[in-house]
C-alpha cells in the first residue's frame, strides 16, 4: 500500500508553486510588454481593415472606364517611359482585368528597399493614370505602405523593427501562460454581477484571451518569421531541415539554345542575352505568353525583364485562395522555359509558411479572412488594457513588501528552477530580442527581491 499522506500536500504545494510562477511571469510580461503588444495590435488591425479604402483613395489610377482591345506591352511600357524615363525597369504587371491599368515599376535610387516608383497605364489608350510608390510584393500604394512601416517599425526604420519583434516574441509566451492559468483555475460557477470587480475583470480578460488564443500564437509565430533576429535563426532551421521555398534558376546554361532545328535563328538573336532597358520594351508580351503556354494561368502575372547572362521571371502573384504564386524562367533568345517552381509541387511546409504569412496579412481568405485578424487584433487590445486595469486595482498598497519572480521561482524546488533555467537558456538563444528583454526584467526583478530582503 503506498502511503499517500505526505504526497498529496506535497502535490498540492508544488502546483501551488508553478501557478504563483506562472502568474508573476504572466504579470511581468503583460506589465512591461503590454505597451508593445498593443500598438502591434492597433497597427496590424488598421492595416488589415484598410485594402477596400486603399482601392478608393487611388481608383483613378487602379481603373480606367475605357474599354477595347489593350495595346501591346512594349506600348504600354513606351509610354510609361515618357513619365519614368529610361531608367531600368523592375518588373511590369499587365492590367489584370478590363477596366484596370497596368503597372510599370521602376527602380529608383531614392527608395527604400522593396519600394518602386510605379507608372499606372491604361492599356487601350495608353494615358498615364498615376504615378506613385508601391511596396512590396503586394504592390501596396503609399497608404497602406504608411501603415505597413508603421506596424512593422513604427516608421523608425531597422532599429524600430525590434519593437514588433518583441510583440511577436513574448505574444505567444503570455497567451500559453495564461491558458494554463485559466486552465488550472476555479471552476465555481457564479454569476458575473456578483463578482466583486477586480474577479470581473479577471473573468473579461482570461475569457476574451482564451478565446482568441489560437489565432494570437499563430499570429506571434507568423510575425516572427518577418523578424530580424528571430527570423535568422528561422531561417536558419528552415534551411537545416531542408524546408526552404522552392524557386527557380534563373542562371542560363545553354539549354535553351541547343535544339539543333533553332540553330538557324542562334547567330541573330545571340545578342538579345545583352539587350537591356528600352532595347527589351517590345519582347514582354513574348516572355509572358511563353510562360503563360507553359502554364501560367492567374491573370495576376508579373515580368521581370533579363539581367545580362540571365532569363526572363514571370511570377503569379496572387495570394488568394486557391493561392497561384507559380514562377517560371524564360530564356532571352529562345524564349522557352528553362526553369520553373509550381505551388502545387512544394513541400507541406512551404505552402504552410506561405499561407501563413498571407492569412496574417489578411489576404488568404479575402473579407473573412479580415475580419478575423481585425477580430483578434481587436480583442488583444481589450485584453491588454484589462490586464492594465487589473493590476491598478491590485497594486500593491505604500510600504508592502513586494512580490517578485525571483522569490516565485526559488519556491518550485531544484528540478523546477532547473526546467527553468534550461528553458529560459533556450528561448533567449533562438529568439535574442526576448532574451535581451528577458535579463532587463530579471534585473529590476532581481533589484526588487534584493531591497525587499535588505
Amino acid at each position: 500500500m503506498t502511503d499517500t499522506t505526505f504526497s498529496a500536500p506535497r502535490s498540492a504545494a508544488s502546483t501551488g508553486a508553478w501557478r504563483a510562477f506562472l502568474m508573476r511571469m504572466h504579470f511581468y510580461i503583460g506589465l512591461l510588454v503590454g505597451p508593445f503588444l498593443f500598438v502591434a495590435a492597433l497597427t496590424g488591425t488598421l492595416y488589415v481593415l484598410t485594402p477596400q479604402i486603399e482601392r478608393m483613395i487611388y481608383s483613378d489610377a487602379l481603373h480606367t472606364a475605357t474599354t477595347g482591345t489593350p495595346q501591346p506591352l512594349g506600348e504600354q511600357i513606351k509610354a510609361a517611359r515618357k513619365l519614368g524615363g529610361d531608367g531600368p525597369i523592375k518588373a511590369v504587371r499587365p492590367a489584370p482585368a478590363a477596366g484596370e491599368t497596368t503597372r510599370v515599376m521602376f527602380v529608383d535610387s531614392r527608395l527604400g528597399p522593396s519600394e518602386t516608383r510605379t507608372i499606372f497605364v491604361d492599356p487601350v489608350t495608353l494615358n498615364l493614370r498615376g504615378d506613385m510608390t508601391t511596396y512590396g510584393t503586394s504592390g501596396i500604394l503609399p497608404f497602406r505602405t504608411a501603415l505597413d512601416y508603421l506596424h512593422q517599425s513604427l516608421m523608425l526604420g531597422d532599429w524600430g523593427r525590434y519593437y514588433s519583434e518583441l510583440a511577436a516574441s513574448w505574444l505567444w509566451v503570455v497567451t500559453l501562460g495564461g491558458v494554463l492559468l485559466w486552465a488550472g483555475g476555479s471552476r465555481r460557477r457564479r454569476k458575473l454581477a456578483e463578482m466583486p470587480k477586480p474577479q470581473r475583470l479577471r473573468w473579461v480578460h482570461a475569457t476574451i484571451g482564451v478565446s482568441a488564443a489560437i489565432v494570437l500564437l499563430f499570429l506571434s509565430v507568423t510575425g516572427l518569421t518577418w523578424s530580424q533576429a528571430a527570423g535568422a535563426r528561422i531561417d536558419q532551421l528552415r534551411g537545416a531541415l531542408g524546408w526552404v521555398t522552392p524557386s527557380v534558376d534563373l542562371s542560363l546554361d545553354g539549354s535553351g539554345m541547343s535544339a539543333g532545328e533553332h540553330a538557324e535563328h542562334l547567330a541573330a538573336a545571340a545578342d538579345m542575352l545583352d539587350k537591356t532597358g528600352p532595347e527589351l520594351d517590345d519582347y514582354y508580351d513574348v516572355a509572358m505568353t511563353s510562360a503563360q503556354y507553359e502554364g501560367l494561368d492567374s491573370p495576376y502575372l508579373e515580368i521581370r525583364p533579363p539581367q545580362p547572362g540571365k532569363a526572363w521571371l514571370v511570377t503569379e502573384y496572387d495570394r488568394s485562395w486557391p493561392t497561384q504564386v507559380d514562377a517560371m524562367a524564360v530564356d532571352p533568345v529562345m524564349f522557352t522555359v528553362t526553369s520553373q517552381a509550381n505551388f502545387k509541387d512544394f513541400p507541406l511546409i512551404p505552402k504552410l509558411i506561405r499561407w501563413g504569412i498571407d492569412a496574417h496579412m489578411g489576404v488568404l481568405f479575402g473579407l473573412p479572412n479580415q475580419i478575423l485578424m481585425a477580430a483578434v487584433g481587436i480583442a488583444l487590445m481589450f485584453s491588454t488594457v484589462y490586464g492594465y486595469r487589473i493590476w491598478w486595482l491590485r497594486r500593491p498598497v505604500p510600504g508592502a513588501l513586494p512580490q517578485t519572480l525571483t522569490a516565485s521561482w526559488a519556491r518550485l524546488g531544484l528540478v523546477g528552477r532547473l526546467v527553468v533555467l534550461l528553458i529560459g537558456a533556450g528561448l533567449a538563444w533562438a529568439l535574442p530580442v526576448l532574451g535581451v528583454s528577458l535579463i532587463l526584467f530579471l534585473l529590476i526583478d532581481l533589484t526588487r527581491w534584493k531591497l525587499a530582503s535588505a
